[in-house]
């Protein structure tokens, strides 16, 4: 099927004299997440991880990604002739590097400006013309793909000001204060969590995040949205007429930014921003390519959003604590069936915890799909179990448990690893080099105008010096019923110049991950609080919001310092404290075990 489908795609290279062809791991809207519509990089090679881009030439076929998904881009590029790069080694030349190596100058490569922002395109541009090569806008995969999923029809509803803090009319006030600001009349906004926290509404178009398949135009005077009618119910037309928001068929976007005054003074954020958008813009009109205003206020939560925030997290860890105590029982007994009689596997877990979830107030979704990893399977960074393919777990070994839940509330992320029997000298030290690296971060004081990329060493300071490394990033940001993964701010060592605000909230997850044996990843979510004023400056520091115990008899005591001690049982005496109460006597007693001083 695959090479099929490749063949089809160089028949058609050769009819537009292309030498080669990319396919990015996204959609026109920047999105890391994507409707099934859009999966054209699944479509064309069979891998399904979250970040990726295929070149095609007329001879051979690549995919780039990093370091979570090499074992698991092994596994579904095996036979489709698509050879892997590991994009996260230091000696694996870039697209451009490679064709600029490979093809010959006056060659011509074709990409999907739909599928390119404005940075990344104009990035490509400059690097292939350096090397003599061309770029051609054309949609090669549109005519391939013949059942291609449609986009989603599913209803746009208003996200209520009790949980939003905030109307979506003084939103747009001080959007508009900062589009004056930058001397510009309109705002292209195309990233969905910014038009759903802007006009105060959600849907559920794309899997694990409520938001839904539109692009905004703000202008001074008018607020338009492009959106399929059919989305749109009684009740959402009404609110949105009554924030003076004006609507558009979703396709309507081309036509009427093409029919925008010439003398128009655009915002926009080229790294969100598609080059299909960009082009049809009037060729006069003032073009402004910086961040979105409004990517930097949504990433600031307020004092509501962030007490939601904590209102999420101790229903999440009441879901948590009944889940590990349920699993936990179920090893005891040496159990090896579920209540079915057949052998309890990795989706069995992703499903009993969607029930303990879903019996929570609020509850919508998972904000991703759970990475519920036994054994082996823990070391694959992004692994994701299904039905059909799934690993069996017995009552011994690692289990690594990477989970979240959307609530009206408030948005959470956790990873937690057990250990169902006595673990190894070695899962102990690495478990305690994961934990050390993870209160580090947890407890840094900083001064204002900090970058994630300056903590991120925190994380990574103790396994360093055991020779240890992890591929993925320390945090990621949050958002607010939105998007599990947001930015801004960051914590990795990439250098991102986006400096850690008030409210800004982050993971905390640092791992140690052996290929064959086992993961261990610990994750909470922090979010940035005043630490206090002196003369040298203003010093910001974390609260951790998640709740849920560790894993105790995982920690090597002898590499624990007196200060990490005493930080992880003042953590489970918080746990204890704010969430025994919403549990059941046996279940609270059970909790209070696991919180016990260490």
């Amino acid at each position: 099927m695959i090479t099929e489908r490749l063949s089809a795609l160089r028949t058609l290279m050769q009819q537009h004299h292309l030498n080669a062809y990319i396919i990015r791991g996204t959609d026109p809207h920047a999105d890391e997440y994507m409707a099934d519509h859009w999966y054209e990089i699944t479509f064309i090679s069979g891998f399904k991880g979250e970040t990726g881009t295929v070149l095609v030439t007329l001879n051979e076929a690549f995919l780039w990604t990093d370091s979570r998904y090499y074992l698991q881009a092994e596994k579904e590029l095996e036979g489709t002739g698509i050879s892997l790069m590991r994009e996260s080694e230091i000696d694996t030349p870039t697209i451009p590097q490679w064709l600029a190596q490979n093809l010959h100058s006056g060659d011509t490569v074709g990409i999907n400006p739909e599928m390119f922002t404005v940075s990344g395109y104009n990035d490509l541009r400059k690097e292939l013309s350096t090397a003599g090569l061309g770029i051609y806008s054309i949609d090669l995969i549109r005519p391939l793909w013949i059942n291609r999923p449609p986009i989603p029809q599913n209803p746009l509803y208003q996200y209520s000001e009790t949980f939003a803090g905030e109307s979506a009319t003084a939103k747009i006030q001080r959007i508009r204060e900062e589009m004056n600001r930058k001397h510009c009349d309109t705002l292209l906004i195309s990233a969905l969590d910014e038009t759903a926290w802007l006009l105060n509404v959600r849907g559920s178009d794309i899997a694990f995040n409520p938001v839904a398949i539109a692009y905004t135009v703000l202008r001074t005077d008018s607020c338009h949205l492009f959106i399929d009618p059919q989305k749109l119910t009684a009740e959402a037309q009404a609110y949105l007429l009554s924030i003076g928001v004006t609507t558009h068929p979703y396709d309507g976007i081309f036509a009427f930014l093409q029919s925008l005054p010439a003398e128009s003074r655009v915002l926009l954020d080229g790294s969100r921003v598609n080059q299909a958008l960009y082009e049809a813009l009037p060729a006069d009109c003032k073009k402004t390519d910086a961040q979105s205003p409004v990517l930097l206020d949504k990433s600031k939560k307020t004092p509501i959003e962030l007490e939601g925030e904590r209102i999420a997290m101790r229903k999440d860890a009441v879901a948590l604590t009944r889940f590990f105590k349920w699993l936990e029982e179920w090893a005891a007994t040496n159990g090896v069936t579920n209540s079915q009689g057949t052998p309890m596997t990795e989706y069995d877990l992703m499903q009993q915890l969607h029930h303990f979830r879903a019996e929570q107030e609020n509850f919508i979704e998972e904000s991703f799909e759970t990475i519920a990893g036994y054994a082996a399977n823990g070391a694959i960074v992004h692994y994701e179990a299904t039905a059909d393919d799934c690993a069996v777990i017995h009552p011994t070994g690692m289990l690594l448990l990477d989970s979240g839940g959307q609530y009206l509330d408030g948005t959470t992320d956790i990873t937690r690893t057990i250990c169902f029997d006595e673990p190894t000298a070695q899962m102990k030290r690495d478990y305690t080099l994961v934990l050390k690296g993870h209160i580090a971060l947890a407890r840094a004081k900083f001064i204002r105008g900090t970058r994630g990329n300056q903590l991120d060493v925190l994380a990574h300071q103790f396994m360093w010096q055991d020779g240890i490394h992890y591929g993925h990033g320390t945090g990621h940001g949050v958002g607010h019923f939105l998007c599990c993964h947001e930015g801004p701010q960051n914590i990795r060592t990439d250098n991102n110049p986006a400096p850690l605000y008030l409210g800004n909230i982050c993971s905390d997850e640092p791992g140690i991950y052996r290929a064959g044996e086992y993961g261990i990843r610990i994750e909470n979510l922090i979010t940035v609080i005043p630490a206090e004023k002196t003369d040298f400056g203003e010093f910001y520091q974390f609260e951790t919001l998640t709740l849920c115990y560790y894993d105790t008899h995982l920690i090597d005591m002898t590499m624990m310092t007196p200060e990490e001690i005493s930080w992880i049982n003042a953590y489970h005496q918080r746990v204890a404290r704010e969430i025994c109460p919403l549990l059941t006597p046996d279940e609270a007693r059970w909790l209070q075990n696991k919180c016990q001083p260490i």
